[in-house]
């Protein structure tokens, strides 16, 4: 179904794999499209609840794919046609959205990233705002998700300079939730995704739009917001079942309803 990546949903997970490994999973128009296709889809899907982006091959993905670019290309078009609404529907998709970095992760495909709810990361994993470097400014959301993840001075510093950070300054930054050694990479990323895939979908879901919400909404805006979606999450069969749970003392099984 698709040419530039891979897509499976398995036990409640969706799985995108960026699938041009001997590009290093560069970008082209055409995988921006697939991306929110499949983005769409896995949220379309009720038996998935989250939604995993990981590269094949050494790389998660290398930006834009730049052999063969026109000179005469207006990369504001590009941005608003392609990349624009694949950030977009990451960020607008009701389920989290996981971003398995297995490699480097530059320019667009760092924004990629960041766009993304979670950030795991193996060991040697990299992330570069390479764009200065080709005489261009970070896109893709870079400039609204980054100082918001690591703050304005350091984020700022990376977008000029370009520097790589490594996995582990990632982590140290806030830009990654978890790094994964070698050896327990596809472990740590399998636990850490089916870990979400067993929460309540209702309140995750209010959680994601309520905290992307708070950037621009004063106290009592957010306070009427968390008394509104408490109603919804309330009136939960998975609310139900975690009140048991702990009376019980056991490990609530949320059925997403």
């Amino acid at each position: 179904m698709y040419e530039t990546i891979e897509y499976e949903a398995r036990d409640k997970i969706a799985w995108i794999r960026l699938n041009r490994p001997d590009k290093m999973n560069a970008f082209t128009i055409l995988m921006n499209k697939e991306v929110k296709d499949a983005i769409e889809r896995g949220e379309a899907n009720q038996d998935v609840r989250c939604i995993v982006i990981i590269g094949n091959g050494r790389a998660f993905c290398a930006g834009q794919d730049l052999n063969g670019v026109d000179e005469s290309l207006d990369h504001g078009d590009v941005l608003r046609s392609a990349y624009n609404p694949m950030v977009k529907q990451i960020v607008n998709c009701e389920k989290p959205v996981v971003a398995a970095v297995n490699g480097v992760a530059a320019g667009a495909g760092m924004s990629l990233a960041l766009a993304c709810d979670f950030r795991i990361a193996h060991e040697n994993a990299s992330f570069i705002e390479a764009f200065v470097h080709v005489g261009l400014v970070p896109d893709s959301g870079s400039m609204y998700f980054l100082p918001r993840l690591i703050g304005h001075a350091k984020a700022l510093e990376l977008a000029m300079l370009g520097d790589k950070v490594s996995a582990s300054q990632a982590k140290d930054f806030g830009m990654v939730n978890e790094v994964y050694q070698m050896e327990e990479w596809d472990s740590g990323v399998n636990t850490f995704m089916k870990r979400l895939s067993n929460l309540p979908p209702k309140a995750v879901t209010l959680i994601k739009q309520g905290m992307a919400k708070s950037w621009d909404s004063t106290l009592e805006e957010v306070l009427e917001f968390e008394a509104d979606a408490q109603k919804q999450a309330g009136q939960t069969e998975d609310h139900r079942e975690g009140v048991k749970a702990f009376i019980e003392k056991r490990r609530p099984v949320f059925q997403g309803s």
